[in-house]
């Protein structure tokens, strides 16, 4: 892997080191020095920057002194109940008054303790939509009120002075919003303010608005107060720190979505279904995203934070999303996912082996290292977790015949000799059999208006933006009209999604000519999960205009305009009246198959076809390995007439040959002798694979014992070996890897495993198995979970994450 860029973008001046004994958590930050601030403030004391009220009062402002700077006395907090029975929180350590001396003078209002009300039942929780998180602390999304509750050492007066304080980061400044100070009573800045709600007695009921541009992390709490008797402040307690989120539910954030189904499917549902394969051959796979897992929301902070992404620009969507794009795949940043496409993954787990986010997010902020390996619906899996962990409305997208463009032409180029022989040397384009990224819904105030809504962020690296493998975000609607100008990376999304797949041959005098324009090849279906379902729904048409239409050919004639080649399409010739179609069974793992090439004479002349069929193995990528089956053919056709030609393939032909995803590839080309037009087509088919079978065994409830059973069999002839299998589900159970050794030829096994569920409602158990022989088998099951009896409906017991255990096999049988 490279080593870090020197060139680290917009955040160069604040690269992440490496720790040398990586944390398991976030590093607490560190308490910054008030008192140098303060001086900074050019001697204005904490209370006349923060109220006007008090910079005139009958003391001066160097009556109240320096802001403490962390001296603190012992005694003055107490755990207690609370008016309504409750738990009363208490503040480690004790108030410090404004000598720093740690007394606390009679007639000083000192506030004993604090309740954020921060449990998940409670009301700020529920509220926010934050009550699945796996946290105690207070998770809240900006530009919404939540309440709180100080507890004093004696009644408050008119007269007396309450502010509330958040910071966050090492030096934490006003004027970049890393330091918020919201008066109780007063109108703040920026929408942050605080009101009482309830005096009573020592208990003061507080409403505490957020701003809905504030900046997403979390934050220290504290209070200050005053009074004729002196200043006091609460001291930091980590039980007290607020995260704060974006906010989909507001109508003032630019993440506002209006669609209360789409926040529930985009922003709060924990699994959901990537797609694969071919067009033809859609495969469908669950995904755990558990963005509400513990542990989660520390490890898409501490993303931010490895980044070196300064706090101040953190209130941003486009340059968080476009931050986190960057560094879910390793290059340049040690991000979270390396990528690996060799097929050798020895040295790590393969990518099609993963069933979710967690145990890769939970991975990189224990041990700060880069996780081995990921592919594309790896890298979006994970990029969907994050961003909906913080806040974002978020889809995972796939689209199907996906070019990757590396010239900039906004054509997928492919070049061949004077009989139509591949020039490989020369075609560096490629088209994936299919790629997965993200849809993330948010306003766009740095583009002209029009272009709010669905933005594209790929976190796969594929080629640079601005020197740094990221890419996004991109307005759909810039793509969907070929406005290639627009940022960010909108030629690169453009090209995977509605370029030309067009055939140059050389001439005799060496120049190239266009001889074949394939207009439909390229983004043939794009699709996402359904919401509320696990149906597939098509999306390509807000990605592209109808293929063919007026509109859609002026979108990719205007993109190509700006391309390297702008002329190309004025060399086009355009005569055709022989169609070809490519045709492939239902092909299974492990059985023979045949493919066919469909011919239709279209004219109203005789036409003599003379076809050449190249089959080769393929990478989902689209690069190939060498051809080990061919045919050749001459078929003629009468006027208005239709032939094929079949070729079958024995197991025993392919096996030797398989890669990742068990794709193939067949190369067609052709010529008619009496028009001399040029037939070319490439088309993608994959071997199925089989599922994994998942049964319950008995009812789920929080914080009881339950019991699932898999059942897979081996498709194959052949053993497979140190075979693996995954499973993890949000509110199941954590992941859990599970050495089961060798499953023989064709051999039916069973495995038997227990789960404690956490958290009530309707979820989904995912499984997967691997070994070097075979990938790409899964399963899932619904798991409907019932509260505990008399309980909250939460526990902290559940399925621990495990990792390399050991499992006998419960049964095993015969083919």
């Amino acid at each position: 892997m490279e080593g870090p860029r020197s060139d680290v973008g917009r955040w160069g001046r604040s690269p992440w080191q490496p720790p040398t004994t990586p944390s398991p958590e976030p590093e607490p930050v560190p308490e910054p020095d008030r008192r140098s601030r303060s001086r900074r403030g050019g001697g204005r004391s904490f209370w006349a920057r923060c109220c006007g009220c008090c910079s005139c009062g009958n003391r001066g402002d160097d009556d109240w002194g320096p802001e403490p700077s962390g001296s603190r006395s012992r005694g003055t907090s107490s755990r207690g109940r609370d008016s309504r029975g409750g738990r009363r929180p208490e503040s480690r350590g004790s108030g410090v008054n404004a000598a720093g001396d740690g007394t606390i003078r009679e007639g000083m209002l000192v506030v004993t303790g604090v309740d954020l009300l921060c449990s998940r039942s409670d009301q700020n929780r529920r509220e926010h939509h934050t009550d699945e998180f796996e946290y105690d602390e207070l998770i809240v999304r900006r530009g919404q009120p939540f309440h709180m509750i100080l507890f004093l050492n004696r009644e408050y007066e008119s007269s007396d002075r309450i502010a509330l304080e958040l910071l966050i980061g090492s030096n934490p400044e006003v004027g970049k919003g890393t330091h918020v100070i919201i008066p109780v009573g007063k109108g703040g800045s920026g929408g942050w303010k605080a009101q009482v709600t309830k005096n009573n007695g020592h208990n003061l009921n507080l409403r505490v608005h957020t701003s809905p541009n504030a900046i997403i992390g979390k934050f220290q709490f504290t209070v200050r107060t005053r009074s004729e008797a002196g200043e006091f402040q609460l001291p930091f307690d980590p039980r007290n720190e607020i995260y704060i989120l974006f906010n989909p539910w507001c109508p003032e954030d630019i993440v506002y979505v209006d669609h209360e189904d789409w926040r529930q499917e985009y922003v709060l549902n924990e699994s959901g279904r990537i797609y694969y394969g071919t067009e033809a051959q859609i495969g469908e796979r669950t995904w755990n995203y558990g963005q509400f897992d513990h542990g989660v929301l520390d490890a898409c902070l501490y993303i931010l934070d490895r980044r070196g992404m300064p706090y101040g620009g953190r209130g941003d969507p486009v340059s968080v999303s476009r931050v986190v794009s960057a560094m879910v795949n390793s290059l340049d940043d040690n991000g979270v996912l390396i990528g690996n496409w060799t097929g050798d993954y020895s040295r790590g787990t393969n990518p099609s082996a993963w069933v979710g986010s967690v145990e890769i997010l939970l991975s990189y902020l224990r041990t700060g290292y880069s996780v081995p390996y990921g592919q594309c619906w790896v890298f979006a899996g994970v990029t969907t977790t994050v961003l909906r962990c913080l806040g974002f409305a978020t889809r995972t997208v796939t689209n199907f015949n996906s070019a990757h463009d590396t010239d900039t032409s906004l054509t997928m180029d492919i070049y061949f000799d004077e009989n139509m022989k591949p020039l490989e040397h020369l075609n560096h384009d490629s088209v994936w059999n299919f790629h997965v990224w993200n849809d993330c819904w948010m306003k766009r105030p740095d583009l002209p208006s029009g272009f709010d809504g669905w933005q594209v962020v790929d976190a796969t690296p594929q080629e640079t933006s601005s020197g740094i493998f990221c890419c996004g975000p991109c307005s759909v609607e810039s793509v969907k009209n070929g406005l290639v100008y627009m940022k960010y990376d909108t030629p690169f999304i453009f090209a995977e999604v509605n370029s030309d797949k067009v055939y140059w041959q050389r001439q005799d005098d060496g120049s190239f000519k266009i001889v074949y324009v394939e207009e439909k090849a390229i983004g043939t279906l794009i699709v996402t999960k359904a919401i509320h379902s696990n149906n597939r729904e098509d999306i390509t048409h807000i990605y592209k205009h109808p293929e063919g239409s007026e509109a859609e050919r002026r979108a990719v004639e205007k993109a190509a305009a700006h391309g390297s080649k702008p002329n190309v399409y004025a060399t086009r010739d355009s005569a055709e009246d022989v169609a070809m179609q490519v045709e492939a069974q239902d092909a299974v793992m492990g059985q023979d198959l045949a493919v066919s090439v469909v011919l239709t004479n279209r004219g109203s002349s005789r036409r003599t076809v003379k076809l050449h069929l190249y089959l080769c193995v393929t990478y989902y990528t689209g690069v190939s390995g060498p051809t080990f089956k061919e045919a050749k053919k001459e078929v003629t056709l009468a006027p208005g007439a239709s032939d094929s030609v079949t070729m079958p393939v024995a197991y025993k032909e392919y096996k030797p040959h398989l890669v990742d995803q068990g794709a193939m590839l067949l190369n067609v080309s052709g010529h008619v002798k009496e028009s001399g037009q040029v037939l070319a087509k490439q088309h993608t088919f994959r071997l199925r694979t089989p599922d994994l079978s998942l049964t319950l065994l008995g009812a789920a409830v929080v914080g009881q014992e339950c019991g699932v059973q898999i059942v897979f069999k081996n498709p194959l002839p052949v053993t497979l070996t140190n075979v693996v299998f995954r499973l993890e589900g949000s509110g199941l159970q954590r992941p859990k890897v599970l050495n089961v050794g060798d499953i023989g030829g064709n051999e039916t096994v069973t495995l038997r495993q227990t789960f404690v569920p956490v958290r009530p409602g309707p979820r989904q158990l995912i499984a997967s198995l691997d070994s070097p022989q075979l990938s790409q088998v899964h399963g899932v099951i619904q798991v409907d979970v019932a509260p505990a009896s008399g309980g909250s409906g939460f526990s902290d017991a559940g399925g621990d994450s495990r990792s390399g255990e050991n499992i006998p096999m419960a049964y095993r049988g015969g083919a």
